[in-house]
């Protein structure tokens, strides 16, 4: 798709060249704009007023938006005019879920990914690339080496990487991969010794250590909260000053891909300290909307929720994880998978993460006190428990609060789960990257109806139910058109059309990621559309996607990205 240019005009009047509102501007319509776009293509998302002329803003606020000789009043010689030409504005993105940390670690880390995010295709190229990155760095030994990202559904062998694989790119060195889900880790025999992993080691509760066949030995693949038996000395922690320039570099990620407000799902209370030390220091370009893991009522009591914004972050809320991962096999279903785990018995269907009992306590107490949560539930099992705890939380009270509470992934979620959902006012923020990326793993590990189900936008929307989409970043990377594409397209790796009757939209795709991803954070009345009073978070594309043939979507490109009324990317 050819690139846009983007025309300045903001001293046309100055030249003579012919624009509507060229004219001086009137006294009395207020104070002038510091930029003004026009063009034919404005995406207000603002069902009142779908499509305008010209926007204005002036500071960090929308401050007209209508038709061009109306716009164009608020412009004076100061003012940056925007030409559009062919290009569209819209809202700028809104992040539903994501740990966004990860996109700028991401770029200075051993990547393990296959296509078409990275170049693995089998284990050998996996154990080549640990041992490349060990001499590139010049890595001591008995020095760790972490990676992420391999992804056992899409190698050769059609399995994870066993400590016997790891220890063929060293034994000298422990070595820590990530899977692509976050939900399991490969270790090397190195890294298990170290960790005092054994065969004698008891499975912890809400995990698993997958063990040589026939055999009590561990294999070098823990599942879930098995993961956090490793203890290895992974470097340095970074400085603050290293830390505080890790989290702009992945604030950049975002931005480049027309996103100006991020989630952190699942932060530290500690983490989230440093976040506003940093932007005390100096505001973030975009915000970030942080979500703190809990580990006791204590936790909960200690919390400081925060509605507004300072500097460009908040704590804007608690995150539950209920099971695991599809792509892992360790999301908790009601029916047995079709094809499990090595090893699986027939009627195996996961397991939980977090007793349901703390979590429906906890649930209970943070409704009360109006404190938004986030829950991890992948599998209906979890799904059900997350229900359940909201059920029980409002059943006892006069009149049920405006919690919001969301099902972060709900990728298996039955439609019986999205009616109750609709009558409890629970948000799912589905991960429709999975249709892309594993919708042909979900197909083998649920079978047909299941598998071509996951994502049910359309359920959704034929409930009036409020959903949002997400990439969960760094899973995948934090590419929202892509995301809108694959929401709308459906189409898996090797071309498989997933449910094509869960496909939504353009323009409900687009909803997800603006106001309904605003009005998943409460901030509806702030921010999401193009609406005169509204944060000027904005993000120009090179082409309309509502006039876009939709198989085009994902190429697309950014090509200027504000937040605040400040310009925070340009391509």
């Amino acid at each position: 798709m050819r690139r846009q240019t983007l025309v300045v005009v903001s001293l046309a009047c100055a030249l003579g060249i012919g624009l509507a509102g060229c004219g001086a501007r009137p006294a009395d319509v207020g104070p002038s704009a510091d930029l003004i776009f026009v063009g034919s293509n404005i995406v207000t998302m603002d069902p009142n007023q779908p499509t305008v002329d010209a926007v204005a803003v002036r500071g960090e606020t929308i401050t007209a938006a209508g038709a061009l000789d109306d716009v164009m009043a608020f412009r004076d010689p100061s003012t940056r005019v925007v030409d559009l030409g062919d290009g569209a504005l819209l809202p700028g993105f809104i992040d539903a879920h994501g740990h966004f940390l990860g996109a700028g670690r991401a770029l200075d880390a051993l990547s393990l990914h296959s296509p078409p995010v990275g170049d693995v295709t089998n284990i050998d190229d996996l154990v080549r690339k640990i041992q490349a990155w060990i001499v590139e760095k010049e890595t001591p030994p008995g020095q760790a080496v972490s990676g992420g990202g391999y992804d056992d559904s899409l190698l050769a062998e059609g399995r994870h990487p066993t400590a016997e694989d790891l220890d063929r790119a060293s034994t000298d060195h422990p070595i820590v991969l990530t899977h692509v889900s976050g939900h399991l880790s490969a270790v090397n025999s190195a890294a298990l010794a170290a960790s005092d992993i054994t065969a004698d080691t008891a499975d912890p509760d809400g995990g698993y250590i997958r063990r040589v066949e026939g055999s009590r030995r561990p294999n070098g693949v823990l599942e879930e909260t098995a993961s956090r038996l490793v203890r290895v000395d992974r470097g340095a922690p970074r400085t603050s000053d290293e830390t505080d320039a890790l989290i702009r570099e992945s604030i950049d990620v975002y931005t480049a891909y027309g996103t100006t407000t991020i989630q952190d799902g699942g932060t530290s209370r500690q983490f989230a300290e440093v976040l506003h030390a940093a932007a005390d220091s100096e505001p973030f370009k975009a915000d970030i909307a942080a979500f703190v893991r809990v580990g006791s009522m204590e936790d909960i009591d200690a919390l400081q929720y925060e509605e507004t914004y300072r500097g460009g972050v908040r704590v804007a809320g608690v995150k539950f994880v209920l099971d695991g991962s599809p792509q892992g096999r360790t999301a908790w279903v009601t029916e047995p998978y079709a094809e499990g785990p090595p090893g699986a018995a027939p009627d195996y269907r996961a397991y939980g993460t977090m007793d349901p009992d703390l979590y429906k306590a906890r649930a209970a107490a943070l409704i009360e006190r109006g404190v938004p949560f986030l829950a991890h539930a992948n599998g209906d099992a979890a799904m059900d428990v997350m229900l359940d705890g909201v059920d029980e939380a409002l059943a006892g009270m006069e009149v049920a609060p405006d919690h919001r509470s969301v099902i972060i992934h709900a990728q298996l979620m039955r439609a019986d789960q999205l009616d109750r959902a609709a009558a409890l006012n629970v948000v799912p923020s589905f991960f429709s990257a999975h249709a892309f990326f594993w919708g042909d793993w979900h197909r083998r590990s649920f079978g047909e109806e299941r598998g071509n189900n996951v994502s049910p936008v359309r359920w959704a929307i034929d409930r009036g139910v409020h959903f949002t989409v997400h990439n969960d970043a760094s899973i995948v990377p934090p590419d929202i058109m892509r995301l809108v594409s694959i929401t709308v397209n459906r189409k898996t790796r090797s071309g498989h059309v997933l449910g094509p009757h869960q496909r939504a939209t353009v323009q409900e795709a687009l909803h997800a990621v603006t106001l309904g991803a605003a009005y998943q954070y409460f901030e509806e009345d702030t921010k999401g559309s193009i609406t005169v009073g509204k944060q000027a978070d904005l993000v120009i594309l090179e082409a309309n996607p509502l006039t876009t043939d939709p198989t085009e979507l994902e190429h697309i490109q950014i090509l200027e990205t504000f937040s605040r009324g400040r310009s925070v990317h340009q391509r």
